[in-house]
């Protein structure tokens, strides 16, 4: 019995019949989702206090309701988490996906309505699924089991049945039972807080398994597959799991670990398939494996705004919804959700490819990047410029971290690269030397700062140490999840911590 092949007809090809609406119909399909967050936000607190009941138009809304970060919004979440009705949407909210927000040690608490666990997150993980489908009608994908990385939740105060916890151990408590039948690890594991460990018994429980798919963030998977490989003795991956066929990934850029996974699966129809999602929503699917933007999806509980990057300090910038976006132009990410997140910037920057159907790429976050000296580095600058470098030289980075070094006595300032090396180059001068002239060739700000070297010099690349990142996550309690390690930053404050970790003796590191 092909159970793809029935799962596929059942519901993945309607499916896709009705994703062909992104095509022609984005603008309607957003007008629909504004007019029934509006509808039913309109007797919460926060539509009463902003006139919900009278808007009319997308006008009336960007007139009404501010944009909000997570600071605006925190006492609202905070009072819905005590068990509050009503707040920011309809009822009580008992799931909270818990975020640390990358850049400070402050943990965020994204309210997860039960509506939005179903019509946008659970949706987002169907709707992968009948696009991969569609570009691969041979896939046997549920004739085997799927890997699924998560990570752990914990009682929410003293509120019944109310948790918090990361997005995936969210999505994993509340799985279809018919789902955990294709699902692997058991759910006691997947939900273990100790990423060490879990990460041991997770090799134990899927390495004799028929493993068709693998799905999770790209550097805590690779932890585990090199484990798996450890404990059977194999060389590729394939070996251990002759019938896998796809990774879904999500949460942090590919390209750093692209090689690394080549070079663990060997098998030429491999396939890698990314996807945008986050604690606040699930925003993008890549609908054609041969192009690396995402269709943003439409029709979930999610209606989406733009504010131009070029604007972002600007007292009253510009802000569009779907229909002003143009292809090229670098937007932060504004979100209205069913889960009572209202003109939210959620911190990420994208670019449009496409309007006909709206696809997109993440070019960085609104706080990862590096303008110290008006240079403008964003971190798909800076991927496009390791990739470059990778390239040229044969390396292959794990992690990567950067920040400025501000300028001293005589005026002399620098970027200051930290980079953990899967493979090193021969030559780590070359390494930056290609690196640096690449940031010139595709960031006009950064190249007319380099000029002649008379205000920002040749960046510096200091090699980390094997395992200093994670060793960094594992020291702030974030090791494992959904955490990730911060790329870009004006401040030094990480990078110095973990500059400080790895120059630390072997002996102190075991003690």
């Amino acid at each position: 019995m092909n159970l793809t092949r029935i799962a596929d007809k059942l519901y993945f090809r309607p499916r896709c019949r009705e994703l062909d609406k992104y095509v022609h119909e984005g603008e309607a399909l957003q007008a629909e989702v504004l007019s029934y967050l509006l509808e039913q936000g309109k007797e919460t607190e926060y539509g009463r206090n902003h006139l919900f009941s009278t808007i009319k138009s997308y006008e009336d809304f960007a007139q009404s309701v501010p944009v909000n970060t997570y600071e605006e919004l925190k006492t609202d979440i905070d009072r819905m988490r005590h068990g509050e009705h009503d707040v920011l949407w309809p009822g009580l909210v008992r799931w909270y996906a818990k975020s640390s927000g990358t850049t400070n040690d402050k943990s965020k608490f994204i309210p997860i309505s039960s509506e939005g666990l179903q019509s946008i997150h659970y949706q987002g993980g169907k709707d992968v699924v009948a696009l991969y489908l569609s570009n691969h009608p041979e896939s046997r994908v549920f004739d085997g089991k799927n890997l699924i990385l998560g990570g752990s939740h914990s009682p929410n105060y003293n509120l019944p049945n109310s948790l918090v916890g990361d997005l995936s151990a969210i999505l994993i408590e509340n799985i279809n039972p018919l789902a955990n039948l294709r699902r692997v690890p058991s759910k006691q594991v997947a939900l273990l807080s100790d990423f060490e460990v879990k990460r041991n018994l997770i090799a134990e429980q899927t390495m004799n398994k028929d493993v068709r798919s693998i799905s999770g963030v790209p550097s805590w998977m690779l932890s585990v597959l090199v484990r798996v490989m450890e404990l059977t003795g194999k060389k590729h991956l394939e070996e251990v799991w002759p019938n896998l066929e796809v990774f879904f990934h999500g949460g942090i850029a590919f390209t750093p670990y692209r090689e690394q996974f080549k070079q663990l699966i060997t098998k030429s129809d491999m396939n890698y398939m990314e996807t945008y999602n986050a604690s606040e929503g699930f925003f993008g699917i890549q609908s054609d494996l041969t192009d690396c933007s995402m269709l943003l999806m439409l029709d979930y509980g999610v209606f989406y705004e733009f504010l131009p990057m070029d604007e972002f300090d600007s007292e009253k910038p510009n802000i569009v919804p779907l229909s002003g976006v143009e292809t090229g132009r670098n937007y932060a990410m504004l979100i209205s959700t069913v889960c009572g997140l209202w003109r939210y910037a959620i911190g990420d920057t994208v670019q449009f490819t496409s309007v006909n159907p709206y696809k997109f790429i993440i070019t960085g976050r609104t706080k990862y990047f590096i303008n110290a000296f008006g240079e403008e580095l964003i971190m798909d600058n800076a991927e496009k410029g390791l990739e470059a470098a990778c390239k040229q030289t044969g390396a292959q980075i794990s992690e990567y971290t950067a920040a400025p070094i501000y300028m001293d006595a005589q005026a002399k300032c620098r970027h200051q690269w930290l980079i953990e090396f899967a493979k090193a180059p021969e030559n780590m001068e070359q390494f930056a030397d290609i690196l640096d002239s690449k940031l010139q060739e595709i960031n006009s700000d950064y190249e007319a700062k380099r000029s002649h070297d008379i205000t920002l010099q040749r960046l510096e690349i200091i090699s980390a140490r094997h395992d200093l990142f994670n060793d960094w996550l594992k020291s702030k309690g974030k090791l494992g999840g959904q955490h990730k390690i911060p790329r870009l930053s004006n401040s030094r404050k990480n990078i110095e911590e973990m500059l400080a970790l790895n120059n630390t003796p072997e002996e102190q590191q075991q003690s």
